[in-house]
């Protein structure tokens, strides 16, 4: 229990500084990311705190899904935000393109170990993945087809907010789901309980791939 604790919330902490390092890196950003910085601009407030808002937003929409949150849920809507603005304190901007690709590799390489982190603790699922794998339970769509369909739309309207769409969005896309694949198998606290997700179900999640057949509803991530 204690390895899975500290590893929720190292996961958590470097989840939100992953992402302040792919913002300043200004090469483009995930798609709830460009959301919130289109928020940020049209709104005043800070990073973090958007992030938190727009999280338990999503966690209003586990409603009607009928999704319940775990310890980590809520953790994630309320820690990722703020480690999110200390990242962001810290971190220049402006930086030559050199720091800022540099940035944004290692943000998203950090990214997807915060990812296997957290996920690996089996704490309950994230706020965005779990109204996914609800939309999945509620209408028989594969996974990877709602969080496409979510995404897009997320996508969209951060962009017209002013978001920063990039290259890096669209790396950011192909990449984190195989980074992903590896970290979640490597950081895994077994045994599971019959309540949490299995590593394999993660990994589409976190856009590893396309399941196959559908997905059985899960509470993780």
């Amino acid at each position: 229990m204690t390895r899975r604790v500290l590893q929720l919330l190292i996961g958590l902490f470097l989840y939100g500084i992953a992402i302040a390092m792919i913002v300043r890196g200004a090469v483009g950003v995930a798609p709830w990311d460009v959301l919130t910085q289109g928020l940020n601009l049209r709104t005043g407030l800070s990073f973090g705190l958007i992030t938190i808002i727009v999280g338990g937003l999503v966690l209003l929409a586990w409603i009607p899904l009928k999704q319940r949150p775990g310890v980590g849920t809520v953790l994630n809507v309320l820690l990722v935000g703020p480690s999110a603005d200390i990242g962001l304190a810290v971190i220049p901007a402006d930086l030559d393109l050199w720091a800022r690709i540099l940035l944004f590799a290692g943000g998203l390489l950090l990214l997807g170990v915060a990812s296997g982190l957290y996920i690996g603790g089996n704490f309950g699922p994230g706020p965005r993945d779990g109204l996914m794998t609800g939309i999945h339970r509620v209408t028989g769509w594969p996974i990877w087809v709602g969080r496409t369909g979510v995404e897009l739309v997320v996508l969209g309207i951060g962009w017209l907010l002013g978001g920063n769409v990039g290259i890096g969005t669209v790396v950011f896309a192909v990449l984190i789901g195989p980074i992903c694949g590896y970290t979640i198998p490597l950081f895994r606290i077994a045994p599971r309980t019959e309540h949490s997700t299995t590593a394999v179900d993660e990994a589409v999640l976190e856009g590893d791939t396309p399941p196959s057949k559908p997905i059985v509803d899960s509470p993780a991530n």
